[in-house]
Parts: C-alpha cells; structure tokens; sequence
C-alpha cells in the first residue's frame, strides 16, 4: 500500500504542471514557522527535470522570499498590537548588522524566526527582501547542486527500505 501511495505521489509530483506549484507552495510554507522542509521537493523536481533546473530553482527562492515577507510583516504587526519597546541584546545586535543578516534566513531554526524579528525592530522591507533573497537563491543553487552530484545508487540504496527492492 505504501509503495502504491509512493508512486501515486511521485506520479502526481513529476507532472510539470503539479511540480512548479507544488515547490512554490512547499517553499512558502517552509519559509514560515510551520516545520516544513522545501529540500526534497526541491530537489525531487531537479532530479526529475534537470533541464529547469534555474526554473526550480528561482520558483523555491520567490516561494520561499514570499514566505520570508510574510513572517517579517507578521513580526511587524505583533510589535503593534504587543507595542513593546523593550531592547534586547540580540534585538540590538540585529539592529547593528541591520538588513544584512537576512542573508542568513535560510538558515534552519533561526531563519524564520529572524524575519519576523527584522520586522519588528523595523528594519528597511526592501533591503531585507534582498538580502533574504540572496540568501536563500545562494542555499537553493548550493544545496541542489551537491545533492544532484550522489550518485543514484546511492538514493537507491537509500530507498530500498521503503520499495521493496
């Protein structure tokens, strides 16, 4: 039963038409608190269709920018509906490398949370999209290309638990 739902999901996910949206729809997710990872569908759309790769590539980086805003636009309203003014260290420490350190929001556990910070202490929307950009076209194109480059016996091997082979 589970090697039939397996196939049917990879059926559905391969189709060009389902894929795009499915990365898009799983990298905005991914990029907002929910623990949702973007990698495998990334990645899963690569594998299957190497010829757009820069297609996937730039659908998961808008996906998961737009997800990024949205968290920011969140820390933003909390801030005016909590209206604290209390300064942290680390609040201060942001405001010091301002929109910059949004080039880390790919990062797994804090990148989420740092977008809705950089909202609420305000940093400029514009530069911060930018720099959350960049960073996470920088972790796409990065984490693609080495997962592109093991060999398939290897995934093969990795999935032999779950086909049966």
């Amino acid at each position: 039963m589970f090697t039939s739902l397996l196939g049917s999901v990879i059926g559905w996910f391969s189709q060009p038409a389902n894929g795009l949206s499915t990365v898009f729809a799983v990298s905005f997710a991914s990029a907002t608190l929910l623990p949702i990872g973007s990698e495998p569908a990334v990645f899963g759309y690569a594998k299957l269709h190497p010829d757009q790769y820069w297609l996937v590539i730039f659908v998961a980086t808008i996906g998961n920018t737009l997800g990024g805003m949205l968290d920011y636009w969140l820390g933003r309203g909390a801030k005016e509906v909590i209206g604290s003014d209390r300064r942290t260290h680390y609040l201060r420490w942001l405001e010091r490398l301002g929109p910059k350190a949004l080039f880390f929001s790919f990062l797994p556990l804090v990148g989420d949370p740092l977008c809705a910070v950089a909202g609420w202490v305000r940093l400029p929307f514009w530069q911060s999209t930018a720099w959350m950009f960049a960073g996470k076209l920088v972790r796409y194109c990065v984490m693609t290309v080495v997962l592109l480059w093991v060999p398939d016996d290897w995934w093969a091997w990795l999935l032999s638990p779950f086909t049966g082979s």
